[in-house]
């Protein structure tokens, strides 16, 4: 069963998933999200969780196909439940109907995974496990205590369930219970919050309250997302909203997944810019309106896509090449972190409004578009300026920190070139 389970690309489910949430850290991000962007809008710039970040966080295969599923009436369901998960006709209809409509309770399938697990029935035992497993993490509705019985046809050949693009779907479902959330009229996120929120962890070190329980140095290859853990925040959402729009590009760690490129190696895959979806849920996924995350320098990007109007989406992702030539030939390799072209902010100020907290009643309306220091123009001196800055905020240095003097007079030496 382990080896099943690991050969299905799932595994590392098993040990990402945080304790608890900081609600309102999460909640001040989801304000900020764009559905039709797939973006979080910044003070600085457009940011998002990229296909890169749920490789590194969470380990999963981002490569593979996406999965076209059919519909699953609660008769179906309960066939299902029969034929996959090895329980009784009985049983089963008496589930579903408790569940009003074609779902399994999580609970459910606990039971019958222990059940089966007892019995050595490897293959019922497995399907149920890998159903809990993803119906309790990426696949996580806003009950968190059912998973849609049609997601059981994925677990039919457990030998096959390993071409499908996990990190996609991870993405997609994310994606979309963002775009959600991020209507005023809805109060709960589904999908896999722990991925946000270690996201969050990564690029913005002084936002929030952080525990970690290791050094990326003294990594051993695990999922990124187990480095952190949950510290109770205590600023509420109205609290952090000034924070967030104070936010400045140097608060930024634009490519925090470096050192972990020995466990998990850059995919160009991840520049691939189209649709992603998952059964009938199609997203835009855009990396060339974040592309600062990927290393290079900001442009102006095109228009958004229109999902809808998209209809070959598993030829676009086989043909990826593509679009990754179309997004990161319009640029090139960023000198410093945070480096955009001319012009960029003036137009993220025109047709985004990346403050949410309005200025007072007597001040001037009109948003001034922030110039922020460019940083030192020579790579290396760039490459100096940002490790330097890393590690400052990684121990969450102070100035007037005695035994960081010699390190802060080094930081400022080398922005000064």
């Amino acid at each position: 069963m382990e080896s099943r389970v690991s050969r299905s690309g799932l595994a590392s489910l098993q040990r990402t998933s945080l304790n608890k949430i900081d609600t309102n850290l999460v909640s001040a991000f989801v304000e900020r999200w764009h559905l039709e962007t797939s973006s979080f809008h910044m003070p600085f710039g457009e940011m998002s969780i990229t296909l890169d970040d749920v490789a590194c966080l969470l380990h999963l295969p981002i490569r593979g196909i996406f999965w076209s599923p059919q519909d699953v009436t609660e008769e179906l369901a309960v066939e299902l439940a029969v034929d996959y998960l090895g329980v009784s006709q009985g049983q089963a209809q008496s589930h579903v109907r408790s569940c009003r409509g074609s779902y399994y309770k999580l609970e459910w399938l606990y039971d019958i995974f222990v059940h089966h697990r007892a019995a050595s029935s490897w293959a019922y035992a497995t399907r149920a496990y890998l159903l809990m497993l993803v119906g309790s993490t990426i696949f996580a509705d806003k009950t968190f205590t059912l998973v849609e019985a049609r997601y059981l046809l994925l677990f039919r050949d457990l030998d096959g369930c390993s071409r499908y693009s996990w990190g996609a779907v991870a993405l997609v479902t994310l994606y979309r219970y963002l775009g959600d959330a991020s209507m005023y009229s809805c109060k709960q996120l589904g999908g896999y919050p722990t991925l946000l929120q270690c996201w969050i962890h990564e690029y913005f070190p002084t936002v929030g309250k952080r525990g970690e329980n290791w050094n990326p140095a003294g990594n051993c290859g695990l999922p990124r997302a187990m480095r952190w853990s949950y510290r109770q925040g205590v600023l509420k959402v109205h609290d952090l909203r000034p924070i967030l729009d104070e936010l400045t590009p140097t608060d930024v760690i634009w490519r925090p997944f470096e050192d972990h490129r020995a466990w998990r190696v850059f995919d160009e895959i991840c520049l691939y810019r189209g649709c992603l979806k998952w059964g009938e849920t199609v997203v835009p996924y855009l990396p060339d309106r974040c592309l600062r995350q990927f290393g290079y320098r900001q442009y102006v990007p095109s228009p958004p896509l229109d999902c809808m109007m998209a209809t070959d989406i598993d030829v676009d992702w086989i043909s990826y090449h593509q679009s990754v030539v179309a997004v990161i030939g319009s640029s090139t390799v960023a000198t410093t972190p945070s480096e955009v072209e001319d012009g960029y902010l003036e137009w993220y100020y025109r047709v985004s409004h990346p403050r949410l907290v309005p200025p007072h009643r007597d001040a001037p309306r009109d948003v001034p578009v922030p110039v922020y220091d460019a940083g030192p123009s020579d790579p290396d001196w760039a490459r100096v300026s940002t490790l330097i800055r890393r590690y400052l905020r990684q121990v969450n240095a102070e100035e007037e920190d005695p035994q960081f003097s010699d390190l802060f007079e080094a930081l400022h030496i080398s922005r000064s070139h």
